[in-house]
């Protein structure tokens, strides 16, 4: 916060544009600080939205043409290592292509999903009309939510913080359970046959303890 009280807008385009390229930055925690700064007088409310707005769709759109450029490399060298192969790539390019517009527009609200939106549209070779039209609306609704927030509330912003800090770890439990959910779900029946095989050396060793005796 000192930062951006000596530097402003630049440290405003920096932290946004780093923390799209997935550096642990908290942007919305910063964003109603800064919209505490317009109520103050000290930054303009217009400038502050666009600037923030211009770091994300940088960060972001770094990250888009990450994915897309190592898209083959890197699922052709650790794709087979997660059980993610061509097909599996192709699969989610469809969906992504079906779904992905919605899943830019809103995933900057999910703390530890917008980070990586970037590189799931660009590993999965979105259209770039379509990714800049929604990637860039998502995040000029993002900044201007937080920052005018911050303005409203003026020297209460940090209430704001609390109640943030509360809706990130809600949504970290619920996206682990999802994650867990998932892989328990795809690797079901590799988990069922090592229970399975588990259970067949269990009774072979208990067979064996009795023919023993």
């Amino acid at each position: 916060m000192p930062y951006i009280d000596k530097y402003g807008y630049f440290v405003i385009f920096c932290s946004l544009m780093l923390e799209l390229i997935a550096l642990p930055f908290p942007g919305q925690v910063m964003m109603t600080y800064v919209g505490f700064l317009v109520y103050q007088g000290h930054l303009s409310w217009g400038t502050a939205i666009l600037v923030a707005t211009a770091g994300s769709c940088f960060g972001i759109t770094f990250t888009y043409l990450l994915g897309r450029k190592l898209r083959s490399p890197v699922v052709e060298r650790y794709g087979p290592l997660v059980h993610f192969g061509p097909k599996q790539l192709d699969k989610m390019s469809r969906w992504y292509n079906k779904h992905g517009n919605i899943v830019l527009m809103f995933s900057y609200y999910v703390p530890g999903v917008r980070h990586f939106t970037g590189y799931f549209a660009g590993v999965s070779k979105l259209p770039p009309r379509i990714f800049i039209i929604f990637a860039y609306t998502g995040a000029l609704v993002w900044t201007s939510t937080f920052i005018t927030l911050g303005r409203l509330l003026g020297p209460q912003w940090d209430l704001l913080n609390g109640t943030i800090k509360n809706y990130i770890i809600i949504t970290v439990i619920v996206c682990l359970i999802l994650i867990a959910l998932y892989f328990l779900y795809k690797f079901r029946l590799q988990f069922k046959h090592f229970l399975v095989y588990v259970f067949r050396k269990i009774v072979d060793l208990f067979k064996k303890d009795s023919s023993r005796l």
